[in-house]
Order: C-alpha cells, then sequence, then structure tokens
C-alpha cells in the first residue's frame, strides 16, 4: 500500500505529464529556413511530363483539379523562368518506363497503376521515336527551359525517389547542397526526392504550390504531402516566396 507521501507524488507526477503533453501539442513547428546562396543552391523539378501535367496525360482525372486549384503549371514556369534569368542552376528529375520495365516481379500501388496505364511509357531506353508530344515527353511550355542546353536533365528514377538515378551526383558534382524543389506529384516523388535529398545532407525549401497530387477516394496526396512538407523540410515556401527569395539572394551576391 503506498503511503501519502508516495500517492502525492504519483499524482504530481502524473498532472505534469498531462500539463507537458498540452504544451507540446500547442506547441508550433519550428521554422529553420533555408538560406539562398546562389554558389550553392539549385532548382529540382521533378516529373514535369504530359502525363502529370496536360489536360491528356492518363492521370488528369485524378490529378487535374489538384494542378488547377494551384495554379502548378504556370507556377513551375514561374520558377524556371527565375532561375534562368538569374543564374540558377535547374536539374530535372524524370520518370521513364521502358518495355523492360514491365517484367517486374512485385510493384507497390501506384507503381502497378501506372504500368497498368502506360504512364510514363517509351518505346526504348535508346531511341525518341514516339516521344515527341507523348506523356512521358516535358510540358510544351517548358521546353525553352529545360533544352536551353544549361539545364541538366538526370537519368530517369523509376519509382518514387531519386536513390536509383544521377541527381545527386549531378549536384554534388556542381558544388550543390541546397536545393529549391518543385514538381510533381507531391506525396510521391516530389516528397520521396525531399526525404532522400535531406537524408544526404542537402537543404530542402519545398514549394507547395509549383506541385499537386491525385485527389482519390482513399484519400488526398495533397494535403497528406502538406502535413509532411511541414514536418521534414527546411523550408515550405509559395512560389511568390520562392521567386522573391531567389531576387533577393541574387541582388546581393
Amino acid at each position: 500500500m503506498k503511503s501519502p507521501r508516495q500517492s502525492l507524488t504519483t499524482i504530481l507526477t502524473a498532472s505534469f505529464m498531462v500539463v507537458n503533453l498540452a504544451s507540446i501539442a500547442q506547441a508550433q513547428l519550428p521554422n529553420p529556413g533555408m538560406e539562398i546562396d546562389p554558389q550553392r543552391t539549385a532548382i529540382v523539378i521533378t516529373d514535369p511530363q504530359n502525363d502529370f501535367l496536360s489536360p491528356d496525360g492518363v492521370t488528369w482525372g485524378v490529378v487535374g483539379a489538384s494542378v488547377t486549384e494551384n495554379n502548378t503549371v504556370a507556377n513551375i514556369e514561374a520558377l524556371l523562368k527565375v532561375a534562368k534569368a538569374n543564374n540558377i542552376p535547374v536539374f530535372i528529375s524524370p520518370h521513364y518506363y521502358y518495355p523492360t520495365d514491365k517484367g517486374w516481379k512485385f510493384e507497390g500501388a501506384l507503381e502497378a497503376l501506372m504500368h497498368k496505364i502506360g504512364m510514363f511509357d517509351r518505346k526504348d531506353a535508346l531511341s525518341l521515336e514516339g516521344f515527341e508530344g507523348s506523356g512521358a515527353d516535358f510540358l510544351e511550355l517548358y521546353k525553352p527551359y529545360i533544352q536551353d542546353g544549361q539545364t541538366i536533365v538526370s537519368n530517369p528514377h523509376k519509382v518514387y525517389g531519386p536513390e536509383n538515378n544521377d541527381l545527386m551526383l549531378q549536384l554534388r558534382k556542381r558544388g550543390i547542397d541546397k536545393v529549391i524543389l518543385g514538381g510533381m506529384s507531391a506525396n510521391l516523388c516530389t516528397e520521396s526526392h525531399l526525404r532522400e535529398l535531406l537524408e544526404r545532407g542537402f537543404e530542402v525549401a519545398v514549394v507547395k504550390d509549383a506541385t499537386a497530387a491525385a485527389v482519390v477516394p482513399d484519400g488526398d496526396g495533397y494535403q497528406a504531402a502538406l502535413v509532411n512538407f511541414r514536418f521534414i523540410a527546411n523550408a515550405v515556401w509559395t512560389t511568390k516566396e520562392a521567386v522573391a527569395e531567389i531576387k533577393q539572394a541574387t541582388a546581393t551576391n
């Protein structure tokens, strides 16, 4: 049987824990931010391709509302435009599937769906036959920025993250350790790039309206991504904020 002193100690300890947990629950997450150094910062865009961003793309039925609401197409262009005007390097991490990728023995839910609907399909890894204007091709609006001879296009990622392409090699070889991240799709490739870049020692600011995601009966991918962006990234900006940050940083350097 507990003594009165022991009982009082137990009650006070429990009360402290309740108050402390309540304080934690009400606390705001810190906002570390990210300072742009033009010599060490790049813009990375994931999957700026027709199958995600064009009304003719195979995913438009589930991503179209989110893309439209966020003004994603124009916002990605705004990032590309300000990068080119201020000599901030641009990296593209695309998503392609070749016929040999259809022999996988197991797949996750979205992998299975992408293969089923022919998303990002190309006829051959060494040929561009049928590529122009296809779902795997870049959105026409972005081609002047991507095909200017300066933009670095990595080899394709195959699931969601950059673990199996050369994006991080290309960034490191150019002395880049800060990334401004946008592109498609928010809770899949964009979030996966965010996580892996952070794990590899990069600072990452996500541009939350330069992305979008599928909204399906199983859930809202965009809202899920927003929560994780805030929990994980060094900074979460709007396109307007990102553009302002880039202009300010390059004007003072």
